[in-house]
């Protein structure tokens, strides 16, 4: 969609997004979505987040589809409680039911991928009964070593044999609101977001694109808007406290994007 296309009439800015990926109640992050180290409690970040501008959060329960376990709804209450902007969650839903918990213990967008890609159906059932608003499809491709583009599922740990390309016009078919792009081989290098893969959106394209993986510095952010991304996440960055999400876009501001002010 674009939202900082020249030619756009939309008054919807570009969002930055902190993202916890959350593993046994902890805030993680890892490289390559392995070798995983503690970065702290969930919801002292993400009042943190707030404070220091975050448009919005999304929770990440990596461990959710891997290990079978029930979704920390707990946490989700103790995060609205304590939280005013709107923030999604995922991992390990896997009906309607668990759905409709998320939301009524305070979420305001759900999250799937691992769901999402062996129960395909679950993005029109979400988005008939909830509206399309609601649910943010999270597609993890990697680049393989032979060049092809690969998606995986539970928590990175697992390539499924679905053509990329036509997965991400599946989802949008299905009528999820947002894609969340995480490209795999870019998480945790810092090493910047994979361009070429946001520049293949374009401003016609129907749904939100939030950009994963990679991020290390304030430029990365500007040059994966300006190759099209609607919103830009990251994690490590910020847990580490090398940048704020203030600072970030303070420098998106200076290069005449449009953002929320903090």
């Amino acid at each position: 969609m674009y939202v900082n296309d020249d030619s756009s009439n939309s008054d919807l800015t570009a969002r930055v997004i902190p993202c916890l990926d959350v593993a046994h109640g902890r805030v993680v992050k890892g490289t390559n979505f392995k070798q995983l180290l503690d970065m702290g409690d969930p919801v002292e970040l993400a009042q943190l987040y707030e404070q220091q501008g975050a448009d919005e959060l999304i929770f990440l329960d990596i461990k959710a589809s891997v290990d079978g376990q029930q979704s920390a709804l707990d946490m989700v209450y103790q995060v609205s409680t304590h939280l005013s902007i709107p923030f999604a969650v995922g991992g390990g839903i896997k009906n309607l039911d668990d759905v409709h918990r998320f939301f009524h213990a305070g979420a305001d967008k759900v999250t799937l991928n691992t769901m999402a890609v062996e129960q395909p159906e679950l993005i029109n059932q979400i988005a008939t009964q909830y509206g399309s608003q609601s649910i943010v499809v999270a597609v993890d491709v990697n680049h393989e070593a032979d060049g092809s583009l690969a998606i995986y599922t539970h928590g990175g740990s697992r390539r499924v044999a679905v053509n990329y390309h036509d997965w991400i016009q599946q989802v949008v078919d299905r009528g999820c609101g947002e894609i969340l792009l995480t490209a795999m081989h870019k998480d945790g290098t810092g090493s910047g977001f994979d361009t070429d893969l946001l520049a293949q959106f374009g401003a016609d394209f129907p749904v939100q694109v939030i950009a994963s993986g990679g991020a290390k510095g304030p430029q990365d952010f500007l040059n994966a808007i300006h190759a099209g991304a609607d919103a830009v996440l990251a994690a490590g960055l910020f847990h580490r406290g090398e940048y704020t999400v203030g600072e970030i876009k303070e420098f998106l501001i200076n290069n005449n994007i449009k953002i929320r002010k903090t």
